[in-house]
């Protein structure tokens, strides 16, 4: 991350219902490259193309912050490569199998097969959408 994220003013809370008195609070400085990272070795950033993850808040051309040191749960979301292509996925251990799965009522989830070229390449822990374009 370049340094200057962390010139970037931090004015504090905004409230997304009805605002709180706060008198003289005084907010500590905001870290946005702390905030975003565990180490700068294990996360890289991705941008998102297609939109099977529309319904997860993860649009086309947002992008994803990927900690490649994260281990995944049932349900995390993640960067693996099937096949060779990388891509955004639920990643679901059930009983019938481990599957990737997509958040868009048109896409199927995947079965991953044991002779499939599959890797879970990390943990998307944040993601950045542009709302003005």
């Amino acid at each position: 991350m370049p340094a200057a994220l962390n010139s970037i003013e931090f004015i504090g809370n905004v409230h997304a219902g009805f605002p709180s008195p706060e008198t003289g609070h005084k907010e500590t400085p905001f870290d946005l490259n702390q905030y975003l990272q565990t180490s700068a070795d294990s996360v890289c950033l991705a941008r998102v193309k297609g939109d099977s993850m529309i319904n997860a808040q993860i649009p086309a051309d947002s992008i994803i912050i990927i900690d490649k040191s994260a281990q995944p749960r049932n349900n995390s979301i993640v960067v693996a490569s099937l096949a060779g292509e990388k891509v955004i996925k639920h990643i679901v251990k059930t009983h019938a199998g481990l599957f990737l799965a997509s958040n868009h009522p048109q896409h199927k989830p995947i079965l991953v097969l044991p002779e499939m070229d599959f890797a879970i390449c990390g943990v998307v822990t944040h993601v950045i959408v542009k709302l003005i374009k």
